[in-house]
Order: structure tokens, then C-alpha cells, then sequence
């Protein structure tokens, strides 16, 4: 099954499609419009800061108000959705994990941010003023560096990493038991292999044996992650993209649940309506009338 999104780099965020960078930061009112899509997914990962104004954003059926003195983070294959805002002063800063990793062979690194490919974080952080402050400083100071002549990614990349570390530092100060590094990295690899099976329709035990761990263990880890089970985000998982294709695709429900690996489609409906509160024929009119798809 094709893919239902476009799949955007940073080049086409700068209207440059065969530009291969790897890192750009831009102003709201210094930047073009990009000429991309209003639903689709990057390949990389953003950063939006805004200082005022207010915007409203969407991944994945979920809505977000961006408030002035706030952060809204993108991952890698969200569908993502820029609805509507008001004048806006911040910016935006984009980077691929190979420019993130510079240097560095360990991914862990990346995992080991909790607002990062993670769909049970709120991709939008409230600061208050001293912390934004703070975090503006360090945008400034990349902003500036990406402006020299004599640029440095290595220097870029730093000022990125001090940055993201600032962001954990204080979403940590705000949660009364952060979740431990480790788990933290053992839920992001479960998250990639349930990217590439979903559609196998997989038990917790086959991601456990895949992971080295026991299916308890990665109970465990889940509830600590995301409050739920791992049975209910391979579950979620599968919604998900099932609301992807009645939403943006002419399948039935039928040829959604196969493909899907659910081969009882009225089983499949019950899953639907348990996870949404709507059957899918209903939810794929709402969706229909939503984005005016006919």
C-alpha cells in the first residue's frame, strides 16, 4: 500500500527540493511560505518557538494552541498539520537525525529525549518567561552561528544539543517521577519495530523477544512511559492508521482490517469504536466533512 503523505526534507521547507541540508533555522517573518502540502509528514525533526502570537497545530487527530513563550516539537513520520494562526514572532529550527548523531555512533542519544518519537508526549511545551528566556538564548546563539561565514556544524550541532537538553531539563523539573533513561531507550525501540509491524498485527511477546526482554518487562516499561499496557499501544498503534486510511484513503473497512491483519472485520469494528467512541463508517464521515474530501 502506497504511502498516503508526502514525505517532505528540509530542502522543500526552504522551497529548495534537491537542497540535501541537513540543518536550517529560520524567523517567521523572514521565511517563504514552503510550497508543501498542508497534511504531510517530514523526514526529519522541528522545533517551532514562538515568542507571540498564537497558532494552532494537528498530528494525528490531535489539536494543539500554541501559545506565546512555547516550544511544538515534530518528529519523523507524524502527519502533520499547520491549521491556522495569528501573526506570529519565533521561528523554527529543522534537523535530521543523522545531524543530531554528528560524531556520535550511540542513537541512544536521541532516545533518551522524552518529547522526541514519542506519541504519548505533549509535543507542546508551556515555559514560563525565566526558562524561555534561557532557551531563546541558545536559539539565539545557533541562529547567529548559522549566519557566519566560517560556520561550524559541529559548533551548531552542540548549541542543538545544549538546546534539547535544556527543553528535558525542564519538562523533568515539572514531572514528579521522570521515567528512568532506560526505559526511556527501550520504549523508543519498541516504538521503531511497531513502525515496521504494525500491519503484522504482532503480540507484546514477539516485541519482548525482539528487545531481549520479557513480556512483563516491556508491560513494565510501557505503563511507565505512557500509562498504558504494550498490548494497547501496538493497539493504538494499528488505530492509528486505520483512522489514516478511512480519513485520506477510498478502502473499506474490510481491506483496512486485512491489511491491518485483523481478518474479522466486525471483530476489527468493535476495536475501532472501543479505541475512538465511533464506528468507522462514522468516523470517516466526520473526517470526510473535516477536510472536505469527496
Amino acid at each position: 500500500m502506497k504511502d498516503l503523505f508526502p514525505f517532505y526534507t528540509i530542502g522543500h521547507f526552504i522551497n529548495q527540493p534537491s537542497n540535501q541540508t541537513e540543518f536550517e533555522i529560520m524567523e517567521f517573518d523572514k521565511m517563504e511560505e514552503p510550497n508543501v502540502d498542508d497534511i504531510h509528514k517530514h523526514i526529519f525533526y522541528e522545533i517551532l518557538w514562538t515568542e507571540k502570537g498564537i497558532s494552532k497545530q494537528t498530528i494525528d487527530y490531535k489539536e494543539y494552541e500554541v501559545l506565546p513563550n512555547s516550544l511544538f516539537f515534530i518528529s519523523p513520520n507524524q502527519v502533520h498539520q499547520f491549521e491556522e494562526w495569528k501573526p506570529l514572532k519565533g521561528g523554527t529550527i529543522l534537523f535530521t537525525e543523522d545531524f543530531f548523531l554528528l560524531n556520535h555512533n550511540n542513537k541512544n542519544k536521541l532516545f533518551e529525549l522524552s518529547f522526541l518519537d514519542n506519541f504519548y508526549a505533549n509535543p507542546c511545551i508551556q515555559l514560563d518567561k525565566a526558562n524561555f528566556a534561557q532557551i531563546k538564548q541558545t536559539i539565539d546563539l545557533i541562529s547567529n552561528e548559522q549566519k557566519r561565514k566560517d560556520k561550524s556544524p559541529t559548533i551548531t550541532q552542540s548549541y542543538l544539543h545544549i538546546l534539547l537538553s535544556q527543553v528535558q531539563r525542564c519538562i523533568d523539573t515539572e514531572t514528579e517521577k521522570p521515567v528512568s533513561k532506560k526505559y526511556l531507550i527501550i520504549f523508543k525501540q519498541f516504538k521503531t519495530l511497531l513502525d515496521k509491524y504494525f500491519t503484522e498485527n504482532k503480540t507484546t511477546t514477539f516485541f519482548a523477544q525482539q528487545l531481549n526482554i520479557t513480556a512483563h518487562h516491556l508491560n513494565i516499561i510501557t505503563k511507565n512511559v505512557t500509562g498504558k499496557t504494550a498490548s494497547e499501544v501496538i493497539r493504538a498503534r494499528s488505530i492509528l492508521e486505520a483512522k489514516r486510511l478511512l480519513t485520506f484513503a477510498d478502502f473499506t473497512v474490510t481491506e483496512i482490517a486485512t491489511h491491518l491483519n485483523y481478518f474479522d472485520s466486525s471483530y476489527f469494528s468493535k476495536l475501532f469504536k472501543a479505541e475512538t467512541n465511533k464506528t468507522p463508517a462514522a468516523f470517516k464521515n466526520e473526517m470526510s466533512e473535516k477536510y472536505r474530501i469527496r
